[in-house]
């Protein structure tokens, strides 16, 4: 790709131990899920990601590469390796190995002009410095759950409370979990952390979740909130939130993408449409195409 990406994606490719594939291992991470969006809703993107030989050359990352995406692997680099354990009171992980961080130095010298950005960090391997790297103008998004999980070898994953960051502080768009958080943790809370005009999204699974545009003073948030669409079929819960996140960024990067879409808040809809059919696929093979995603956001909600 010799043209500057309309969005460059910046993260880990991790690999997720699995019993279901042969390998013993599934490729994952918020750039894995985001990169593959982003390309088959119609963006041009280029990613920028640390990943260890194995997922380098994995038919994951290869799908993602056939889908357009000009994928750059910083040489030597190892993405972090996640075993995912799925209980009733949320998600337990473990890692076996941690990641490198995301050189900015390696950024191709063209991609710095990019307009729009998507941090997607899976173990804060986007660091503070990545908030000067894009130009001023351009649009960034943030998965603000990948800046709060802090991995050590062979350990549990510890969690940290949201707090400041010069990345979150420069992001538009930010995307975070109600899982994520404590219960005590409120809106106006991470509203506090992010600039005037950014907007959070706080996701609630199956109960959709609310858009909070922030003002002046963090207590000052506009609402818009949206409703999950239902899945014919559940398979994979891993993506679904890098997922939702980049398909609102695509409909704020390109609003033509929704032009056919005559409701209320065309940017969440997409959202929740790509939310619904990324947990019907295992992984990233489950990303959908804009296809179906203008389908499911037209007819989602009384799926046959």
């Amino acid at each position: 790709m010799d043209e500057v990406p309309a969005v460059v994606v910046v993260g880990a490719a991790c690999r997720d131990l699995v019993d279901d594939d042969e390998r013993g291992w599934r490729l994952g991470g918020g750039a894995s899920y985001s990169a593959l969006a982003l390309a088959r809703l119609g963006i041009r993107v280029g990613a920028l990601v640390v990943a260890d030989e194995l997922a380098t050359s994995s038919r994951e990352l290869n799908t993602i590469r056939d889908a357009g995406v000009d994928v750059r692997v910083i040489p030597g680099s190892r993405g972090p390796i996640f075993i995912n354990i799925e209980t009733p009171t949320g998600r337990i992980q473990q890692t076996p190995q941690v990641s490198d961080a995301v050189d900015p130095g390696a950024l191709p010298p063209g991609w710095r002009d990019a307009r729009a950005w998507v941090f997607a960090p899976v173990a804060a391997e986007v660091r503070d410095e990545w908030a000067d790297v894009p130009r001023p103008d351009a649009l960034v998004a943030l998965g603000w759950q990948g800046l709060l999980r802090v991995l050590r070898d062979g350990a549990p994953v510890h969690h940290l409370p949201p707090g400041p960051s010069p990345v979150v502080r420069r992001a538009n768009l930010v995307g975070v979990g109600s899982d994520d958080v404590d219960d005590s943790t409120t809106p106006a809370h991470l509203a506090a952390f992010m600039h005037p005009g950014a907007t959070l999204l706080f996701t609630d699974g199956v109960h959709g979740g609310t858009a909070y545009r922030v003002g002046e003073r963090p207590d000052e948030l506009d609402a818009r909130h949206w409703h999950s669409i239902p899945i014919q079929k559940y398979v994979d819960p891993v993506g679904a939130g890098d997922t939702f996140l980049a398909a609102v960024f695509a409909a704020w990067v390109d609003p033509a993408i929704t032009s056919g879409w005559d409701g209320p808040d065309p940017d969440l809809r997409l959202g929740a449409a790509c939310g619904s059919l990324i947990l019907e696929g295992p992984g990233v093979f489950g990303v959908p195409y804009l296809e179906d995603a203008i389908e499911r956001m037209h007819g989602g909600d009384n799926p046959d």
